[in-house]
């Protein structure tokens, strides 16, 4: 899950009329789009900040900004990801990204990922399977970070805050009532998982991930959340993977454990998120 918002915009630097900089931190502990999202949020109050520029696998992060970057490393700092500065240079020439094509992207992958949680979380309690109620709400989770990043462009910090705030604690409460549910079922003497259903519509899951996949690399994006929302919708492949095998294991067993256990996985992956998008509210 992934974590993605867009970039933040204060005014260009002819605005303020001041020198525009462009300054390298490392990030030791920034490793997903969780973290990303975290750092923006945290930054988000800065009016000296342009944009900022994440690169996750490498661990770094590079600000636009006037004035100097004093203010910036302590916001960082106070996230206690082990940040340290690599440099701060002078910005010979700096231009904006095209947020509006960036945010019709990601309209178009959160539109993709809605979609398929409701068809997977109707057709997961059709068929008597938790793994695809559990990936349905691992694709609700893609769809909350899409949201946020989104509906809380041009927004106010408190405005962003309640946002994540509130799609965090809803994540939570569907994250429990998943597990309490796994609980029952491995107690109780429930009926076999409908194995074909499990298969067909994560084979369709993974198509629809397929196609987020493909409008993300066909956007040609160079920036930084574009880049890690491909990370995390291949992540969500291997989710679908593991539906589609946990339907095959049930078809070869006869038995609903491998899809409790898939399930249970998938959940902890959905409250884990949910408790990194809460700390975004903080």
């Amino acid at each position: 899950m992934c974590y993605y918002a867009c970039s933040i915009y204060a005014g260009t630097a002819e605005k303020y009329g001041k020198p525009m900089q462009k300054t390298i931190f490392r990030i030791s502990k920034m490793d997903c789009p969780s973290e990303e999202q975290m750092i923006r949020m945290k930054l988000s109050g800065l009016t000296n900040i342009n944009s900022l520029d994440f690169d996750i696998a490498n661990r770094q992060l590079t600000v636009f900004h006037t004035d100097n970057y004093d203010q910036i490393f302590q916001r960082l700092d106070d996230l206690k990801f082990d940040t340290s500065l690599v440099n701060s240079v002078a910005a010979d020439s700096y231009e904006s990204g095209n947020t509006n094509k960036e945010r019709k992207l990601l309209w178009q992958v959160l539109a993709i990922n809605f979609l398929f949680f409701a068809l997977e979380l109707t057709t997961g309690f059709i068929s008597n399977s938790m793994a695809l109620v559990a990936d349905s709400l691992d694709m609700l989770a893609d769809s909350i970070v899409y949201g946020l990043a989104v509906f809380a462009v041009g927004g106010t910090m408190a405005r962003k805050k309640n946002i994540a705030k509130s799609a965090g604690y809803f994540q939570l409460t569907l994250a429990v009532f998943g597990f309490s549910e796994v609980i029952r079922r491995f107690v109780a003497d429930e009926t076999v998982p409908a194995f074909q259903t499990m298969i067909i519509i994560s084979i369709l899951a993974l198509i629809g991930n397929g196609l987020c996949l493909y409008l993300l690399q066909k956007s040609k994006s160079k920036e930084a959340h574009i880049q890690a929302s491909m990370i995390f919708t291949s992540n969500d492949v291997i989710a679908n993977l593991g539906v589609i095998a946990a339907g095959i294991l049930v078809y070869l067993t006869n038995s609903n454990y491998p899809d409790l256990i898939v399930g249970t996985t998938v959940f902890f992956i959905v409250a884990k998120g949910a408790f990194k998008i809460l700390k975004l509210s903080k």
